[in-house]
């Protein structure tokens, strides 16, 4: 039975009226699987239509999520990125081409969004995501998630939702395993600080760049990201808000952790105005862009040719290489002894503090981490290579491959 009220037809659910949102015949047609379930339904789809979405990061957790979102009929997707598309991404950051390749990641991404979708609204900041855009950014959002891969930009996305009272969907991927939750400290839940108050040490926690990623991993997480994104802004289901969700791709298990929410917690007991976005990167002691430093800026560090000039003028210089052993069958620097980072401190007692080190890793950070370790130890003449193995390809030995 179908009665009409200003022009628009009302539809009976149950024993309930309701007013079916402004949805287009196309749109009908292709959320058509969408309007059959009754959780969501023409009032749903309407919601998500509605809806706004900001993913920080269009990287391996970013590409599922944003493509998933598009395809769901988000209404607008804000993409933020600064970089451009390596050849490298393409393993697991599925929302890139090959084609791609030295494109802008936001613009890439937000091309192919549009193609999957293209009723839906695509905004792109080619820009850092820092304490003095945050605000600007994210404030017409409903929902942030969380696709960074640095814990500078986590503490801030946390932050950033905890002041302006919306939620955000958190992930993070390491080799074979995933972890994500919900954080919505205005509805009472935990925030993010409530579980890691404080972040790591530096250089203590690889990225994926550093440690690795099973390609499909982010595949995996990113999607778990977009279901949870889309409950939340549907109000169904039970959400991971309290909960945290580990998973492990090697052996296909799920377990899961409670969450509670911390009274004392420096920001999410704070009032709203309360909250100040500080420095992240000096909070979490280290540059954000540390890994993409090409030269040195201290006395700590060594550059790709100036080693070279040294090695090539015979002065005698101790190469210790403190990337994992599977990396040597990738690239290696002759007569360079190998001690993994997480073996350097039970092995300080093999180096001599007299000799002249120079640390190398793949891209210089987890080598500014060992030189590091080395001061606190009391070793004076000690080097890190900056820009690692990969920038001595790049401006010394251009047969050893990238990666």
């Amino acid at each position: 039975m179908r009665l009409f009220s200003n022009g628009f037809p009302i539809c009976y659910y149950g024993s309930v009226i309701t007013e079916p949102a402004s949805l287009s015949q196309a749109e009908i047609l292709r959320y058509s699987r969408h309007l059959l379930i009754p959780e969501v339904g023409i009032e749903g789809q309407a919601k998500l239509k509605a809806s706004s979405v900001l993913l920080i990061g269009t990287g391996g957790l970013g590409s599922p999520a944003a493509m998933y979102l598009a395809a769901a009929g988000v209404g607008r997707i804000g993409l933020v990125d600064y970089d451009v598309v390596e050849f490298s991404n393409l393993q697991r950051q599925i929302v890139h081409s090959s084609s791609a390749v030295d494109k802008l990641k936001v613009e890439s991404a937000r091309a192919r969004l549009l193609e999957i979708n293209p009723m839906v609204r695509v905004d792109v900041f080619n820009e850092v995501f820092n304490s003095e855009n945050a605000l600007r950014i994210a404030d017409d959002y409903d929902l942030i998630i969380d696709g960074t891969d640095n814990f500078p930009t986590r503490y801030l996305v946390n932050d950033v939702c905890v002041k302006l009272g919306i939620p955000h969907v958190y992930a993070s991927i390491y080799r074979f395993d995933g972890q994500a939750s919900v954080f919505h400290a205005s509805e009472g839940g935990p925030c993010y600080r409530c579980l890691f108050p404080e972040p790591p040490p530096p250089g203590s926690v690889p990225s994926c760049a550093e440690g690795g990623v099973l390609g499909v991993l982010p595949g995996t997480i990113g999607s778990i990201q977009a279901s949870e994104a889309i409950k939340v802004l549907l109000g169904i289901g039970e959400t991971l808000e309290g909960r945290l969700l580990l998973y492990n791709a090697l052996d296909m298990h799920f377990d899961f952790v409670k969450l509670r929410k911390n009274p004392d917690c420096a920001v999410c007991s704070l009032n709203s105005e309360e909250i100040e976005l500080i420095d992240y990167e000096e909070f979490c002691g280290v540059p954000i862009m540390e890994e993409t430093q090409s030269s040195p800026n201290n006395e700590w560090e060594i550059s790709p040719k100036e080693l070279n000039e040294l090695l090539e003028k015979g002065n005698k210089l101790t190469l210790i290489d403190v990337r994992e052993p599977q990396e040597l069958e990738i690239s290696q620097l002759p007569n360079a002894e190998l001690i993994p980072l997480g073996q350097l401190p039970g092995r300080i007692s093999e180096l001599d503090s007299s000799q002249d080190l120079i640390i190398f890793c793949r891209s210089g950070a987890r080598s500014g981490y060992a030189v590091n370790v080395l001061r606190a130890a009391g070793f004076r003449k000690v080097r890190n290579l900056v820009g690692g193995i990969n920038d001595w390809a790049r401006q010394v030995d251009p047969s050893l491959p990238l990666y």
